[in-house]
């Protein structure tokens, strides 16, 4: 039986973990076939999966050893910098990633569903880098083929270096790294898959909404503004209150919080530790709920 590829999600997070990190964790040990290698000054996780692993690291440390792989003076001043640079964290990482076939990154303020079920071993063997956007690379979780070339790609973006020692976050994961495989994103989808067929790197590439962030630029899967209002993870299943019988690979909750959590936190910081590791809760504007199973 042919094993599927294998996967490694590279993670660098300074700071402080956030409240609600123990169900990111509880989704991750849901998808024991993947793997997060996070390099942090966070400290050790509690409870952590098996195939959730932490290096220990100082912000400055990291950015020493940036600068070191790519010959360039990374010395950001704020850790969300590190968006910017998401696309040569293959060349960063090199040594880490040696026998993955695919790398990838993303963001925290989300829950895994099934990731296998999305991403599945037939969909793999097609393209090179995968982003779950139709129309850009989607920063809080997009793969790409661990090879010399892919691992180079970000090489390609103009003035990268300027960019990436650059004091301001410029979006470069998903703006200036996106234009090497769509240059004409917001041309009409039929006319940018005709033109896109002359350029080699939109060939090998996988553009396709996973409908993952509600409330946020992209319309949902109707063309409403009718969104979600409960997302249900269970036992590594995610669905929500709406589109009955669909799974999601994930849920990125980032205007919840930015907006309704803020004055939930504190809150949800003692709930999380009560059932964030049971097999089945809920998510909505009001924050993380027990579910029965």
């Amino acid at each position: 039986m042919n094993k599927s590829p294998s996967i490694c999600l590279l993670m660098p997070y300074f700071g402080k973990w956030p409240f609600w990190m123990p169900f990111f964790l509880q989704s991750c040990r849901y998808n024991p076939s993947i793997d997060w290698l996070f390099f942090s000054d966070c400290g050790p996780l509690e409870n952590s999966p098996e195939n959730v692993r932490v290096v220990s690291m100082s912000f400055a440390q990291y950015c020493q050893t940036v600068s070191r792989s790519l010959g360039i003076e990374f010395q950001p001043g704020k850790a969300y910098k590190l968006c910017d640079i998401r696309p040569a964290f293959g060349s960063i990482h090199e040594d880490e990633l040696q026998g993955y076939d695919f790398w990838g990154f993303g963001d925290i303020d989300l829950v895994y569903g099934d990731l296998r079920a999305y991403f599945t071993d037939q969909r793999l063997q097609s393209y090179d880098l995968y982003s779950t956007h139709a129309r850009r690379v989607s920063g809080h979780l997009c793969l790409i083929r661990n090879t010399p070339r892919m691992r180079d790609a970000f090489k390609l973006i103009p003035n990268w270096q300027q960019r990436f020692c650059d004091q301001q976050h410029l979006a470069v994961d998903e703006g200036a790294f996106t234009r090497i495989f769509l240059r004409n994103k917001n041309l009409p989808q039929i006319l940018q898959r005709l033109i896109g067929r002359l350029n080699p790197w939109y060939r090998r590439s996988e553009f396709v909404e996973a409908y993952s962030t509600p409330y946020a630029r992209i319309d949902w899967l109707d063309g409403s503004r009718d969104f979600p209002q409960r997302w249900l993870w269970n036992k590594g299943k995610l669905s929500n209150d709406r589109d009955q019988g669909r799974e999601f690979p994930y849920f990125h909750f980032i205007v919840w919080k930015q907006q309704e959590w803020k004055i939930l936190q504190q809150e949800q910081l003692e709930v999380a530790c009560a059932f964030a590791g049971t097999t089945t809760w809920s998510l909505s504007a009001q924050g993380f709920k027990q579910e029965q199973a």
